[in-house]
């Protein structure tokens, strides 16, 4: 059976509700050309995750590169000149209200700076470079929310995790005007978090923190539509039969694997549709290695 994401797109035909909904072009058809992962429905796209017992790779804060660092588009480039994932990213706002990513509240571990994110103009956050993980200035600015939804298009989805002092409100508005709701997912981290983010944005796609299958019945209660929840089941211990019980009311579950001796197979062998990670390349590779079909290079017709 398929467990790599590679062949749950290719499966798409197969899926019930609109079939063409999903692209997957590694390549491009080209030697060296970057890959892309664009759904243009994303319902039906974790809907045929599930349905196929396939595994989305998420690139947390874009993956980890020697040379970049992390919630840079230079970073979100790397992860796709090898491996089809979406990108996880942080949001923050600055002084006057522009929405930017960035981890920290402060800006002194991935650019030459110093300071809240949030005393400083945007004029002065975009004049900042970053700097790598080995602590080297880079070329590169830190970019703004409306630069990433604008590079992404066509490219991949971004993960949404919207952090302190920034309202849903503000973000979803920003990705209203980019015309971006239907490539984007908003990250919260409980029921309430995703029942306020579904009044605010009723179209949003949401990852949410799910405990017990029961928070799905007060996720219903309060109007939410649970064709646009994913699970978020931690990143310890992967709790199976929470997970199934997810899957069995069509509620698609992803997992977090950020450490360095990581089984990304084994969370694909378990039925997880998503892992977030920090090294994209190596989780795709080892998905990808334990697909017991022998048509894993039926990628290139996706090309």
């Amino acid at each position: 059976m398929k467990r790599a994401l590679i062949a749950a797109l290719l499966m798409l035909a197969a899926c019930d509700s609109e079939p063409n909904d999903a692209i997957l072009d590694i390549g491009g058809g080209r030697p060296g050309d970057p890959a892309t992962l664009a759904p243009s429905n994303l319902t039906s796209f974790f809907d045929c995750l599930r349905e196929n017992n396939a595994t989305l790779i998420s690139a947390h804060r874009g993956g980890r590169h020697d040379g970049l660092t992390e919630n840079s588009i230079e970073n979100f480039e790397a992860t796709l000149a090898h491996t089809p994932a979406f990108m996880e990213t942080d949001i923050a706002r600055t002084r006057d209200g522009v929405l930017v990513l960035m981890h920290d509240d402060t800006v002194d571990r991935t650019t030459n700076g110093s300071g809240d994110v949030s005393s400083m103009t945007s004029a002065q956050f975009q004049a900042l470079r970053l700097r790598d993980y080995q602590g080297n200035v880079l070329a590169a600015s830190p970019p703004t929310l409306r630069q990433a939804l604008d590079w992404a298009d066509g490219k991949t989805v971004l993960e949404l995790d919207v952090k302190r002092g920034v309202s849903y409100e503000d973000v979803a508005a920003e990705v209203r005007d980019a015309g971006a709701m239907s490539r984007v997912i908003f990250i919260t981290y409980s029921v309430d978090g995703a029942s306020r983010l579904a009044r605010v944005a009723p179209e949003a796609m949401i990852y949410t923190t799910i405990t017990r299958a029961g928070d799905l019945d007060t996720l219903q209660r309060r109007g939410v539509d649970l064709t646009h929840i994913v699970a978020w089941l931690g990143d310890e211990g992967l709790d199976e039969g929470l997970l199934h019980a997810l899957n069995a009311r069509g509620v698609e579950a992803r997992w977090g694997i950020f450490g360095n001796d990581a089984d990304f197979a084994s969370a694909a062998e378990a039925g997880v549709q998503g892992v977030a990670v920090n090294d994209p390349d190596a989780a795709f590779a080892a998905i990808d290695a334990a697909d017991d079909d022998e048509d894993n290079d039926a990628v290139q017709c996706a090309r």
